[in-house]
């Protein structure tokens, strides 16, 4: 996991640094993709007075989101780049956020989303990929008290735009996969205009 870590940040670290805090520098298209994949994570959080996770949080984009969306929450935003957390913290300089090497070390909230974490596999095979995936699941399980959220690319993609170092996930697996070890409250959703699905897990 080690490895892997040090590999992701110095990927997201890179593109930080080249295209600022932006989408793009968080190795998304656009403000609207953002948007659309904010509003599927969020369908997890079912009323205002909550406290919620923000897993891989980049620059900060999803507390604007939460800011434009609900009235009450508390938001705790993590990062295993340093270069990012530095932009979230200029952005929105009165909201926690914090560089995070281990994911078991941060405090239990109502709800936990993770946005983009899985996406990029860069060198790494499948196999290793899927290991630190299910790895990841079990500490956002344990994180949340009440549900959490996460997005995945979809292996139905077009083949003639899918990318040997992104990974393209089995929905179906990973929907079997909450369900038999999370809870029994999960919804897959695949139905909206990305290529990719989002999974949300209910604990009450």
């Amino acid at each position: 996991m080690n490895e892997i870590y040090k590999n992701i940040d110095d990927y997201y670290t890179s593109k930080i640094q080249t295209h600022g805090a932006t989408p793009q520098g968080v190795d998304w298209n656009g403000d609207a993709g953002q948007f659309v994949r904010f509003k599927q994570l969020s369908k997890i959080i079912n009323k205002d007075n909550f406290s919620i996770n923000d897993i891989g949080c980049g620059y900060g984009k999803y507390f604007e989101f939460l800011k434009q969306n609900f009235k009450q929450y508390s938001y705790y935003g993590y990062d295993l780049s340093k270069e990012m957390i530095l932009n979230s913290k200029k952005n929105y300089p009165n909201v926690s956020f914090e560089v995070v090497t281990e994911l078991e070390t941060i405090m239990q909230q109502d709800f936990s989303v993770a946005s983009g974490i899985f996406s990029v596999k860069m060198q790494h095979n499948e196999a290793e990929w899927l290991s630190y995936i299910l790895e990841t699941l079990e500490i956002l399980n344990a994180k949340s008290k009440k549900g959490f959220s996460f997005n995945m690319l979809t292996k139905y993609s077009d083949k003639e735009f899918m990318r040997s170092d992104l990974y393209y996930a089995d929905p179906l697996f990973a929907f079997d996969y909450c369900k038999r070890n999370f809870s029994k409250n999960v919804s897959l959703i695949h139905d909206y205009e990305l290529y990719e699905f989002t999974i949300l897990i209910r604990k009450e």
